[in-house]
């Protein structure tokens, strides 16, 4: 038996593989297009809700695969590689893992998620400190960006 996962549900079952991952969840009073135009602005609006991250830059799409190169405030610089589709998106560098969901919600909003932080080298592990204050903060900037109240 199988069961239809929105992305939503995707990216809380990719969470639950990485020890330490904090999931911040909300839904924004505004159409899944609206909200997804947003979050999936790599190069645009991610740097403007994203607490921590200055900017990115795209290197190259392949599809849904995309590379990008980031710089966080702090001036720390990140290669990600990861997958970049409508409602999801899963990237990864060696040190940092940033994962974004969105999916309508039965409201007529957009429920949305966001996962990430420092990782592990080589393990499925996030350091918590600090993550999800981090990651609801960055959902709050979300909404304020789309325009939700």
């Amino acid at each position: 038996m199988t069961y239809a996962l929105d992305e939503v549900n995707r990216l809380r079952i990719m969470a639950a593989g990485v020890r330490g991952a904090r999931v911040a969840e909300l839904v924004i009073p505004a159409p899944l297009d609206a909200v997804w135009a947003v979050m999936g602005d790599l190069e645009g609006e991610f740097g403007r809700f994203q607490p921590d991250m200055r900017s990115i830059r795209v290197l190259r799409v392949a599809g849904d695969r995309v590379e990008a190169l980031a710089r966080s405030k702090y001036g720390f610089r990140a290669h990600f590689r990861g997958v970049l589709r409508p409602g999801w998106c899963w990237l990864q560098s060696r040190f940092i893992i940033i994962g974004m969901a969105a999916a309508p919600d039965p409201s007529g909003g957009t429920r949305v998620a966001l996962t990430g932080g420092v990782r592990v080298p080589g393990r499925a592990a996030i350091v918590p400190f600090g993550a999800q204050r981090e990651l609801e903060l960055a959902a709050e900037r979300l909404k304020a960006r789309v325009g939700g109240p």
